[in-house]
């Protein structure tokens, strides 16, 4: 490095401060040779972890820049957990548009007497990835407004918007009932979880647990007495069992829970989407008056069917910012396999959306042989990206025209979302977007630092390591160390390499020409 810097010095300056084109080539080695060498502050994170540096990816571009100031690690295939997301979110802005909606259906054939529905009917999912059971409470309300009462044949599902194979929530990580193990489904509703509420009633000295949604299909058994003393870990302390019976699920709770602990949540997945749908459809439904005369069913809705009810889901841009801001698997998968439903016909699938995103990168110039999406959330041991494909993805997606709804949907540092108890007491407060990602055995965070200067950076750090849950602090260390500016004067050169680099060429050609300096030199 003191070579380079006599080497500089010694060509000096001419007028004007511009640097001479043997001094450009010059940074241009040194940046070259930078790029190669992790930053010190997170070196020694990594060495305190004991991560070593050859499972470690980093990537740091000026969005004004066409190359990279850090790269290191860069083209190797990594398991990026959730910040995969930001692929998935940035190509569905891009490809389907902020202000995609997605749409639930209502249909029958039979006819309407009276209020008297002679017949089936259909309920034909969209591929919503945030149907809530207050948006299908609302869908069933507009159908009893328009006319619907009874109901005298089955609720029939329409699910075939998405393919969506069988599959074992348990697989991932042997935890089924935990609602990120949901699947996607074209009728997703309420992320396929049942939100269990505690709510202390002390003028009763008990516990009432409520349920949202409704189900007919789920039965409540309620142990749980009310206690004094702090709270604690309330959970602990309540002692909870869930047992799936196939078209039922039951729930029983036991032991104490503190009046000190307010009112608390427990969300559990229990029944598959179908069953899951049903119960509350057949639970809200007779609280709005309606009868069902039928049972459950599943097909597609006939030719000849007429439209009863048409409800629209909230904007991909309001999605996208769930998704990010929360790192929620399910709507990620849900949004991944809808990229394909639309452009080429439904059922969307995995094969579909990621041959879709793959070229739809390739148009953008940006190869990735090494890319696997999988399901497109991150929740996978199969999925792959390096931090140069995540990098120039961020570049490119900072410079594009959905650029704001992008950036504005990634949790913002000390503030929100994932990162809102990092470094809040840092500079980087609130300077900085950035998803995360955590799977067992691997740490990703991808996203832009505004730093100092003004300058946007995209930033890539992956770790790939059975350690790599203890490297929070390498990464805090590597937003610090981009924020502050570390390697300013690589990243100007970097920004000011395309322009001065076509000077210094000019130079040489010149100079051969003429045989004399040239005048833009």
């Amino acid at each position: 490095m003191q070579f380079l810097h006599r080497a500089i010095s010694a060509t000096a300056l001419l007028r004007g401060g511009s640097l001479t084109c043997g001094a450009l080539v010059l940074w241009a080695a040194f940046a070259a040779a930078q790029a190669q060498t992790l930053p010190p502050p997170v070196a020694r994170a990594l060495a305190a972890a004991s991560v070593p540096q050859d499972r470690v990816a980093l990537w740091v571009q000026p969005l004004a820049a066409r190359e990279p100031t850090l790269a290191y690690n860069a083209a190797a295939p990594m398991n990026p957990a959730s910040t995969i997301k930001l692929l998935t979110t940035w190509a569905a802005l891009e490809l389907l548009g902020p202000a995609h909606q997605w749409s639930t259906e209502v249909w029958s054939a039979a006819p309407l007497e009276g209020e008297r529905l002679r017949g089936a009917l259909y309920l034909r999912g969209g591929g919503d990835p945030k149907l809530t059971f207050e948006n299908f409470w609302l869908l069933l309300r507009a159908l009893r407004a328009r006319g619907v009462r009874e109901i005298q044949g089955n609720l029939v599902l329409d699910r075939s918007w998405l393919e969506t194979p069988p599959r074992d929530p348990g697989r991932f990580d042997g935890r089924p009932l935990q609602p990120y193990n949901a699947g996607p489904d074209a009728l997703l509703l309420n992320f396929n979880a049942f939100r269990f509420g505690f709510v202390p009633d002390p003028e009763r000295q008990a516990v009432r647990i409520l349920a949202e949604p409704p189900s007919v299909l789920l039965e409540i058994a309620n142990g749980v007495s009310l206690s004094g003393g702090p709270c604690g870990d309330w959970r602990a302390a309540v002692k909870a069992s869930f047992h799936n019976e196939g078209r039922g699920a039951r729930a029983s709770f036991a032991g104490a829970y503190a009046a000190a602990c307010g009112e608390q949540v427990w969300n559990v997945s229990l029944l598959a989407s179908p069953e899951f749908v049903f119960g509350a459809f057949r639970s809200m439904w007779d609280e709005l008056g309606g009868t069902l005369g039928g049972t459950l069913a599943e097909g597609a809705v006939p030719a000849g069917a007429r439209l009863l009810y048409r409800q629209a889901s909230a904007s991909l841009s309001e999605a996208v910012r769930d998704i990010n801001k929360y790192s929620n698997n399910v709507m990620a998968s849900m949004v991944f396999l809808g990229l394909s439903a639309r452009p080429g016909g439904p059922p969307g699938s995995r094969e579909r959306s990621e041959s879709l995103v793959k070229e739809w990168l390739s148009a953008k110039g940006l190869a990735a042989p090494e890319l696997v999406m999988d399901n497109g959330s991150g929740l996978s041991r199969q999925a792959r990206a390096s931090a140069q494909t995540l990098g120039r993805a961020l570049a490119l997606a900072g410079r594009s025209a959905v650029m704001p709804e992008f950036i504005a949907s990634l949790p913002l540092v000390a503030v929100d979302g994932t990162m809102r108890r990092r470094l809040r007491t840092e500079s980087i407060a609130g300077n900085a977007h950035i998803k995360t990602g955590s799977l067992n055995g691997a740490r990703a965070i991808g996203g832009y630092v505004l730093d100092r200067g003004g300058q946007r950076q995209a930033v890539v750090f992956m770790v790939n390591h059975p350690n790599a849950a203890a490297t929070q602090e390498a990464q805090d260390a590597f937003l610090r160390w981009v924020y502050e500016g570390a390697g300013e004067t690589a990243s100007q050169t970097a920004i000011e390499g395309g322009s001065k680099g076509a000077r210094a060429a000019g130079c040489v050609r010149a100079k051969a020409a003429r045989g004399k300096k040239a005048a833009a030199c």
